[in-house]
């Protein structure tokens, strides 16, 4: 009662100094809501470094009614408190974060109200597959201290009350009919079952036992290591083994056979917000998809020249089966091999950044291989650092089969997952301290992914893509997220199978539609309506803002300016983001 009392006392003030324009007040006003933000987000706070305890020993029930009834709540409190704002007094920065704040606010609000809820867990980006890595102590979750594994016990007791949640959520569903494609679970049912085995050297919810803390006395550690051990077996095995009894007697025989959220009850409706939720943009379905289908006639065309460049005769389709098939591609022995050359293309773009960037991060970088438990179903990835540089940012890199692994695309995913596309994004944001806390650590879709895409095509201007294979990799790259915009449209919004969307996928992109990887990109979509859409969304607006910013200062036109203005900033909604460089251009681009 005693902390309702001094926060509802604390917004009275806050308020009042926002009816005044007071800077201060606004700024303690933004203080204010990314504490409250993180009580709600509290898995957030490890993401960003943040140790708290308030935060550290959480796993947040975010698909309950009452969860979504705080958020909602929160939601109307900041609101209201930006009404009372004079936004035209404000500096520019601040305008930022007044309309940077508005935009998450109304959207998150808004998402209370779909579906999604009553359709938790997929294979793809699912609560079940976060906690597993986080319970690996590879992840976000600290393993230094007796009360670091005390208090992810204290996560995976959340993380129960979770699950008994989901299946309780998925029983309403299966009563509404909405339900997750049967493909779908019968891949989380793969991905559950080594959770579930009583081995600890095989199940990676062991594996914290490893790096017991040092500095404990034997008695102390084999004490912990007991513990710990018990926690596994009594709470996460057993979580496992709920949700996969449950999958296994009762949802899959309700499941659907259709791909699309949008043949739900509340589909439609679902897929309009994820849409402008995850594009930042008023676009509607049907203009992206011809937005779509644009793009990819575009990149075909780039695809033909250097078909032409390298001599090879035959067709557009027999050019890619046999970039796709041919075994120069595929020379790796070792993963580490595989890392490597990664780590090379790391020193060549590094000695060239100083021409086009000037600020780098602080944060140390690493590139790891993805967990063998999820290589076969994940895709490259980049995971956050921290500010304070305790944890570095990492590239993931999924391996599945090292003989299989492809090197044309090589290039072009270490500049979107690595540098300077997420790394450099994301760590200059969460290093920045002019930025409010919500602004360094709260993103959009659009914007992170888009910059990462945008970088993809600095790629000649940073010295790599000199083999036109690696460039043909980055037409790969491009022609990949335009594909998105044409398949994650045709799924949820036009109707289309399973099947129609992986033909089309390897009709542009080469291979076959039973390919293990065109498999798991069509399977993504399908689990995460409209997230694949930002890529594009996000790329093609900054390229537009660049060419807009070229013509209209002509020769005081600086790049290493320009990604300033992009970067320095924070991840900013698209209709945002253009603001502020027009400004910025407005003012001679100095």
């Amino acid at each position: 009662m005693l902390k309702r009392l001094l926060s509802a006392l604390v917004c009275l003030v806050l308020l009042s100094g926002l009816r005044a324009a007071d800077a201060t007040a606004f700024h303690a006003m933004l203080d204010h809501y990314y504490e409250d933000y993180l009580a709600l987000f509290p898995l957030e706070a490890a993401i960003n470094g943040d140790n708290d305890p308030r935060y550290e020993a959480v796993w947040p029930n975010d698909i309950s009614a009452e969860y979504r009834a705080k958020v909602v709540a929160m939601c109307d409190q900041y609101l209201a408190a930006l009404a009372k704002v004079d936004r035209a007094t404000m500096s520019e920065t601040d305008r930022l974060s007044y309309d940077t704040l508005k935009w998450s606010l109304e959207l998150r609000r808004e998402g209370t109200k779909q579906i999604f809820a009553l359709i938790p867990v997929n294979q793809f980006s699912s609560a079940h597959l976060t906690f597993a890595q986080m319970a690996s102590g590879a992840s976000v979750h600290p393993f230094n201290t007796a009360q670091d594994f005390r208090n992810f016990l204290s996560r995976a007791r959340g993380f129960g009350v979770w699950v008994d949640t989901a299946i309780a959520n998925m029983r309403e569903g299966m009563a509404k009919g909405v339900t997750q494609p049967r493909v779908l679970m019968e891949r989380v049912q793969q991905q559950l079952e080594p959770l579930m085995a009583d081995d600890a050297a095989a199940n990676i919810l062991f594996a914290p036992l490893k790096k017991l803390p040092a500095g404990l006395s034997a008695a102390d550690r084999d004490a912990l290591a007991k513990e710990y051990s018990a926690g596994v077996r009594t709470i996460m095995l057993p979580a496992f083994a709920r949700l996969h009894a449950f999958i296994r007697d009762e949802y899959l025989a309700k499941c659907r056979e259709t791909a699309g959220i949008g043949v739900l009850p509340g589909g439609k409706e679902a897929y309009a917000y994820a849409v402008r939720n995850l594009t930042t943009t008023n676009l509607s379905p049907e203009e992206i998809h011809q937005i779509g289908l644009k793009e990819v006639a575009r990149v075909r065309a780039e695809m033909d020249k250097v078909q032409a460049q390298v001599g090879f005769k035959g067709t557009l389709a027999e050019f890619l089966a046999f970039v796709a098939s041919d075994p120069k591609f595929t020379p790796f022995k070792t993963e580490e091999e595989i890392l490597n050359v990664y780590r090379t293309i790391e020193g060549r773009i590094m000695a060239a950044v100083p021409k086009f960037f000037r600020h780098v991060p602080k944060s140390k970088f690493e590139v790891r291989a993805t967990e063998k438990f999820r290589a076969a179903t994940a895709s490259a990835e980049y995971i956050a650092g921290t500010a304070d540089g305790s944890r570095p940012g990492i590239f993931y890199v999924p391996i599945p089969e090292v003989a299989k692994f492809w090197t044309p695309r090589m290039e072009d995913l270490f500049l979107h997952e690595a540098i300077p596309g997420h790394h450099f994004q994301i760590s200059l944001t969460m290093e920045s301290t002019t930025l409010p806390k919500f602004r360094r650590y709260d993103a959009n879709n659009a914007y992170v992914e888009g910059w990462a895409l945008y970088t993809e095509s600095l790629g000649r201007e940073l010295g790599l893509y000199t083999d036109p294979y690696q460039y043909l990799g980055m037409l790969f790259g491009d022609m990949h997220r335009a594909i998105r915009l044409v398949v994650d449209t045709g799924l949820h919004a036009k109707g289309w199978t399973r099947e129609q969307a992986l033909a089309y996928g390897a009709e542009n992109e080469g291979g076959k539609p039973e390919d293990q990887k065109q498999v798991a990109e069509i399977e993504r979509y399908m689990a995460w309506p409209g997230q694949a859409l930002g890529y594009k969304a996000g790329q093609l607006k900054i390229r537009e803002l660049r060419a807009r910013a070229e013509k209209q200062l002509g020769a005081k036109f600086d790049l290493p300016a320009f990604h300033d203005q992009i970067l320095m900033e924070g991840a900013l909604p698209l209709a945002v983001l253009d603001a502020h460089v027009q400004a910025w251009i407005d003012g001679s681009g100095k």
